[in-house]
């Protein structure tokens, strides 16, 4: 796991871009703390510069990059694991070789199969190819999105990185605010798609590459790949996809056990981090696993964790587990966690993340993660409301009823219920209404909340639950879940490698049934999952139909005593850091802390008032920590 940076400048000097991309380097080190390198070079009347920092992983002696090809002069720097590459490099064996790791085997199989290259990849990454052939500079990044990668015009200077602050420095500019994406966060709590909160820094998206023409200096963007449910196998039973399942989620999780150096797992009470940690600890008995409690009852899973090891000793008997204890005088830290995310992201679940971040780097470099496997297998309770409301009408009376009493929200959803995907997806995420945004901000917020270019690919008469996940995997997924998960770990040095999120196992879930991920007979989400795991031996029936708790903080709990918080977030709900900042109302917010409610507020409560409170907290931090 390391970093990436780069500069193209038509003006720079050698001397210039060297020095600009060893700030650069300099402020990316926590990704990659063991080395630093950089290259530069000179094509069509241009200077090309390209940067890492390594966090070593694989091949300790000879993976430092930018890795160079002599034989074309192409090169390449690579942000990630390509977890294939002993299987690839059997493609490329005739080349010439200088490194033992992942990175040059996909450098070869660009100069052997040009941008087809990327369709053999399995793994996550995020990098840069630069190709005096053919003029080019290629940027790519993984399917998912796992690994993130910016890239800025500054004048005639393109650039580009793994995180925005390098591009900010290497770049020379005084950050702006993107203010017309101001309404999008508050709708969602992150910004969607190519624009970020910061004016003229956009991200590369998922599964796409971006060609940039070195002698015109212009670039195009192509998406190389897409999340289809265009070929579902309604025949398929449950027993054959359970096996088809667990054949492919094993071999994900045994290829992400290769490194040069110890791998460990998060865990918690959920049934997929379980998984991934019952099945790593088959190739690694005395693996390390880390978990987070919190001392308030009903979000601590901890005993659940501690239950599933002592109950499955064959499995776990010479693991290690280590836990911390969330609690409130954490919340002390979100400004440092908010200048790691460096985009405003309103999750609960940024404090614990950080803590098991940082307590499993004190003993691991790599770890093992459950993430993706609610988005790709409709894991969340709102694929399930989805399920019941667009089959309600040929349900029996008695079905109904039952899912009434089951999911109290179901008559507003079918009442309100968008006959559109896009505007049913926007309708389950929204954390602000319209009105309130306006009063927030003095915005209405856009009607292109979703960018043309960056919808998912729904083609015909999908099933609504597949709708429903084709924009999970297109919006929520990468700019929400995984990319608090990269900043996360990597403020601690720390690699996170997710096997839900293998290109070939989220394909098989696209060809599953539906009813073979929600099932209304059983009332149960992720169902192919729990069985898997059942029939494989891999979870106990206990664990196996564990109801999903969401890994977050007691939100409504800490805010609703605002005498208790820190100073500096008293200050920004009812002192004069928003007034000062002058973006959002602070009346308003005063009023909104002063509803905050415990009353029937728990885990799985998507929105409340305490979760808009909480917007506003990480939004204010943010704006603080980059403009103020």
């Amino acid at each position: 796991m390391c970093g990436i940076y780069g500069i193209v400048s038509p003006d720079m000097s050698y001397e210039g871009i060297s020095r600009r991309l060893t700030q650069m380097g300099e402020i990316l080190r926590h990704r990659g703390p063991d080395d630093q390198k950089n290259a530069v070079h000179s094509v069509c009347d241009k200077t090309v510069g390209l940067g890492f920092v390594r966090l070593s992983i694989l091949d300790l002696e000879t993976g430092m990059q930018p890795i160079h090809c002599r034989r074309d002069d192409t090169s390449i720097i690579c942000n990630g694991q390509i977890y294939n590459f002993i299987e690839l490099r059997e493609l490329v064996k005739t080349e010439h070789f200088v490194s033992k790791g992942d990175v040059e085997v996909a450098l070869h199989l660009y100069r052997l199969k040009g941008l087809d290259f990327l369709s053999y990849l399995n793994g996550m990454y995020a990098g840069a190819i630069f190709d005096p052939r053919h003029n080019r500079l290629l940027l790519f990044r993984d399917r998912f999105g796992i690994k993130p990668l910016y890239y800025l015009i500054n004048k005639k200077d393109f650039l580009f990185s793994s995180e925005i602050k390098p591009l900010i420095s290497g770049g020379g500019i005084c950050p702006e605010m993107n203010s017309h994406r101001l309404a999008t966060y508050f709708t969602y709590r992150y910004v969607p798609g190519s624009e970020t909160l910061f004016k003229g820094i956009k991200r590369l998206q998922p599964g796409s590459y971006l060609e940039y023409d070195l002698a015109s200096g212009k670039y195009h963007i192509k998406r190389y790949w897409d999340y289809r449910f265009d070929a579902v196998n309604q025949d398929i039973t449950i027993d054959d996809a359970a096996e088809q399942f667990y054949d492919l989620f094993s071999d994900a999780v045994k290829i992400r056990l290769r490194s040069d150096v110890e791998v460990g797992s998060l865990i918690s009470g959920g049934i997929d981090s379980s998984a991934v940690s019952a099945q790593a600890a088959m190739h690694q008995p005395a693996i390390r696993l880390f978990s987070i409690a919190f001392e308030e009852k009903k979000y601590n899973e901890l005993a659940n964790v501690k239950n599933f090891l002592s109950t499955n000793p064959a499995k776990f008997n010479s693991a290690k587990l280590t836990s911390l204890v969330c609690r409130k005088n954490h919340l002390v830290n979100l400004p440092e966690i908010i200048r790691s995310m460096e985009e405003p992201i309103s999750l609960g679940t940024l404090l614990p993340t950080d803590m098991v971040c940082e307590m499993a780097a004190n003993q691991v470099k790599v770890v093992l993660t459950g993430e993706g496997a609610d988005e790709i297998f409709a894991g969340y309770r709102k694929f399930m409301i989805e399920r019941a409301a667009s089959r309600f009408t040929c349900l029996t009376e008695k079905k109904q009823n039952e899912l009434r009493l089951i999911f109290p929200e179901l008559n507003a959803y079918l009442v309100k219920r968008k006959k559109n995907p896009a505007d049913r997806y926007i309708q389950s995420e929204t954390l602000f209404t319209s009105d309130e945004i306006l009063k927030l901000t003095g915005q209405k917020p856009p009607l292109n909340l979703f960018y043309e270019d960056a919808l998912p690919f729904l083609k015909g008469n999908k099933d609504p639950v597949n709708q429903a996940i084709a924009f999970e995997t297109r919006f929520r997924l990468p700019d929400y879940v995984v990319l608090r998960l990269d900043r996360l770990s990597m403020r601690h040095s720390l690699e996170a490698r997710t096997p839900f999120l293998d290109y070939r196992l989220a394909e098989f879930a696209a060809t599953l049934p539906v009813n073979l991920k929600v099932n209304l007979e059983s009332v149960r989400e992720k169902y192919i999952c729990s069985h898997a795991y059942l029939k494989f031996n891999l979870l106990d029936h206990k664990t196996a139909h564990r109801r999903k708790l969401p890994f977050t903080i007691p939100m409504a709990d800490w805010l609703a005593a605002p005498d208790t918080l820190p100073d500096f977030l008293q200050e920004i709900l009812f002192g004069d850091t928003i007034r000062r900042q002058g973006i959002l109302d602070p009346e308003y917010t005063r009023y909104l802390a002063r509803q905050i409610t415990t009353r029937g507020i728990g885990p799985e409560t998507l929105v409340s008032v305490a979760d808009q409170v909480f917007s506003i907290i990480i939004f204010t931090l943010w704006y603080q920590e980059f403009f103020s």
